[in-house]
């Protein structure tokens, strides 16, 4: 079930980077058509942001937050994103850091990390690195980043336990976790979690809020905040593509079931006469 849910996640967002399709039958992967870019991925970053970055790369980019905006991103840090897709989390995090910093973006998806090279390259920013591989084994050393990022990632992973201890293994003692994420308030529908569709447009695999917390302090976090950023209203017109195989009246139910949210914890500075 895990490796299908991978390849499944991996075909659709290798066929909406590429143009062919779109995750949910749409233009984003966290939604369905125009109606739900806005909804899901609409207004995230303001112009100020992305000012001297490629045009067209917010358009590629199929979050449901601004990890870098609620993110403390300091002068010589070093970054992670987690599931980097075509890479502006990453290049707004590296002007961030500074030419002392560095930020690694790590996807599975090689169409993915070709388009984020490319945009790198225009963008003619170097304290970059693009890495491939999956989120729940992390290609780098232990305690070797700062900050870990993600937008709209980690709930498309099948074991986020991995996922989580694996963040935790990776950052530095004191190290922030800073993560934008879809989480529930309520538990949905059985057809709609074990709808590997559903689980692709980022929505069947997100967790409620107190397990969200949960697994995370079971990976060892401390200072565990859960933010909401957004709630989506799924008496918007074309919600069922959010939500297939829904009526009408089951999605009205929902409603305020599915939020966005910022999630921060932090790994302890273990005390050294322990």
């Amino acid at each position: 079930m895990k490796e299908n849910i991978r390849e499944v996640v991996r075909q659709k967002y290798a066929r909406a980077i590429t143009g062919k399709s779109s995750c949910c039958g749409g233009n984003s992967c966290c939604g369905g058509g125009s109606e739900q870019v806005d909804m899901i991925t609409g207004d995230l970053y303001s112009a100020g942001e992305i000012d001297g970055l490629p045009r067209d790369m917010v358009a590629t980019s199929f979050g449901c937050g601004n990890p870098t905006a609620l993110a403390e991103l300091r002068p010589g840090e070093v970054v992670l994103d987690l599931g980097s897709g075509a890479g502006l989390d990453v290049l707004l995090s590296a002007r961030r850091v500074g030419p002392g910093g560095k930020a690694y973006g790590l996807d599975m998806t090689g169409e993915m990390l070709e388009r984020a090279r490319a945009n790198q390259k225009r963008a003619g920013i170097n304290n970059v690195e693009f890495l491939q591989g999956h989120i729940e084994s992390i290609p780098l050393p232990g305690e070797s980043v700062d900050v870990i990022i993600s937008n709209c990632v980690i709930n498309l992973s099948a074991d986020k336990d991995r996922v989580l201890r694996e963040a935790y293994r990776v950052l530095k003692p004191g190290g922030r976790f800073a993560v934008s994420d879809i989480v529930l308030t309520r538990e949905l529908p059985l057809k709609v979690r074990q709808d590997l569709l559903a689980w692709a447009g980022c929505v069947a695999g997100a967790l409620r809020e107190e397990e969200y917390r949960d697994k995370l302090a079971s990976a060892g976090f401390k200072e565990v905040d859960v933010q909401v950023t957004r709630v989506y209203d799924f008496n918007s017109p074309g919600a069922e593509n959010i939500l297939p195989g829904l009526s009408e009246p089951e999605l009205r139910e929902l409603n305020g079931a599915v939020v966005s949210a910022f999630i921060r914890a932090r790994k302890p500075v273990m005390n050294p006469s322990t």
